[in-house]
């Protein structure tokens, strides 16, 4: 009987010892077991819904969508400035515009040398680091801090024949610059490294082409022009373009737009982009859809596909009319600020993740860093996203977000329209910082395509006064 329990109670310590180191490899496995490979793809001035995973009714993005469908869609994401230049360091520094410091579009190149990104902080932690494409915070295309492998061009860049910066030697290129840029990106990928790698793709396109002075200001905006690849000049030639219905706007409450402009029509549906200019666009985004896929299937042959983070995202949006504008981005409404933002990362993202809290670009750079478990050495003003892609619903999101522009000469319509804004879940409240007796706000949450500015309701004055609150607030 003695040797009978003995017996048992080793039996049961075995169990017990099995469970236990099970249960220990259980938790180890649920985590990933190394830092994650970093990939961000930047498309310019894209729309929050001019992707086929965001309803469009028929444009092809088979790739793009599928980084969607195997990891989560934010259907609240937001630029913090709706203008390349600063936005573009929002993206990298976790920084608004007021903070870091690039204000505006004009040549800033000596101060963006100086930007802390978190490319910088990833390299520190041991990253092989890489940027190809737009720099385009001034027309210097030298490389910039925190990049083993640089790959940029001088200023907006063309969209055929490109001149590229590699590595600090100027080579000239064949062919349209998105087919370029992603075949180094692959080239890239390709490098044998024995470390994880961060590689931040920010592509030309969608950007036309525009011919810009040597202090960044573009010579003639009228005259942008969207260049797609040779391949893609027929796709969409009989597709009907979707219109908002803010294309109809009247534009009554809107003084700042209603100011006559020497030289320029009064904004109305004539003034808007036209079906062509945007199929154009539609057509230069199938270059970048197709580059989204080279790279996928590159990582997959690799084994490095599901152990990597893919960020695919824009800088700002772009009208289609509405409002009556075109090719003067910059302004607070909706087309303009709205971005796509997708991640993929099957360890930690459940496929098919919809986020509908409040994403915006000065989240990316805090987001990175902890999904590649490198601590800050700095203080953002956005915050990691990790807890959303996870599917965690935090009692304390941000229900507010700011919107920043300072004004400048290269859009005479634009002039002296320098604002600052607050956007809430159901408000949104422009205050014009030159403009006198212009600030706007609308109930985007009754009136989603904001026609009518309620500023001078007088049922709207206590919550002007809270806005005006909150926009001090985000400022500091």
């Amino acid at each position: 009987m003695k040797r009978l329990i003995q017996s048992l109670l080793w039996q049961a310590f075995v169990w017990l010892c099995l469970f236990t180191v099970s249960e220990i490899s259980f938790l180890q496995a649920a985590e990933p077991t190394q830092r994650p490979n970093i990939v961000v793809v930047l498309v310019d001035d894209l729309r929050w819904d001019e992707l086929g995973c965001m309803g469009h009714p028929f444009v092809r993005t088979p790739h793009i969508d599928r980084i969607a469908h195997e990891g989560a869609r934010f259907r609240n994401a937001f630029c913090s400035t709706p203008l390349c230049s600063p936005v573009r360091a929002c993206l990298l520094t976790g920084l608004y515009t007021h903070n870091h410091g690039i204000l505006d579009n004009i040549n800033r190149s000596k101060h963006s040398h100086t930007l802390k990104t978190f490319p910088q902080a990833l390299q520190k932690a041991g990253y092989n680091t890489a940027y190809v494409g737009k720099w385009h915070m001034g027309n210097d295309d030298t490389a910039r801090p925190g990049f083993d492998y640089w790959v940029s061009m001088k200023g907006q860049g063309t969209s055929f024949n490109p001149v590229l910066n590699e590595n600090g030697k100027r080579v000239p290129h064949s062919g349209h610059t998105t087919d370029v840029l992603n075949q180094k990106v692959n080239e890239f990928v390709q490098q044998k490294r024995d470390k994880p790698f961060c590689i931040y793709i920010a592509h030309k396109a969608l950007h036309p082409e525009l011919t810009q002075r040597d202090d960044g200001s573009i010579t003639d905006p009228s005259a942008a022009k969207f260049m797609p690849a040779k391949r893609h000049e027929n796709l969409y030639a009989n597709d009907a373009i979707p219109r908002r219905l803010n294309v109809v706007d009247n534009l009554k409450g809107k003084r700042a737009l209603l100011r006559a402009v020497p030289g320029l029509p009064p904004l109305s549906r004539e003034t808007g982009t036209s079906d062509e200019v945007i199929r154009d666009r539609l057509r230069m985004l199938a270059g970048i859809d197709e580059g989204v896929g080279q790279l996928c299937a590159l990582l997959d042959k690799q084994g490095q596909l599901d152990q990597t983070v893919f960020v695919f995202t824009s800088d700002h949006g772009y009208w289609y009319g509405e409002h009556g504008l075109s090719v003067e981005r910059r302004l607070p409404y909706e087309e303009g600020i709205r971005v796509p933002l997708l991640v993929r990362y099957p360890p930690l993202i459940k496929a098919g993740t919809l986020v509908d809290q409040f994403a915006v670009s000065v989240d990316l750079a805090p987001t990175i860093l902890d999904l590649a478990h490198v601590k800050a050495e700095q203080k953002y003003d956005g915050t990691t996203l990790v807890p959303l892609l996870k599917g965690e619903q935090p009692d304390d999101w941000r229900d507010s977000f700011l919107i920043e522009y300072n004004s400048d000469t290269v859009f005479p319509r634009l002039v002296k329209m320098g604002y600052k804004a607050v956007r809430t879940p159901r408000w949104k409240y422009i205050q014009f910082n030159e403009l006198e007796g212009m600030n706007e706000l609308y109930d985007v949450q009754n009136d989603p395509y904001e026609m009518e500015n309620l500023i001078d309701q007088p049922e709207s004055q206590p919550t002007i006064k809270t806005l005006q609150a909150e926009l001090k607030r985000l400022m500091k």
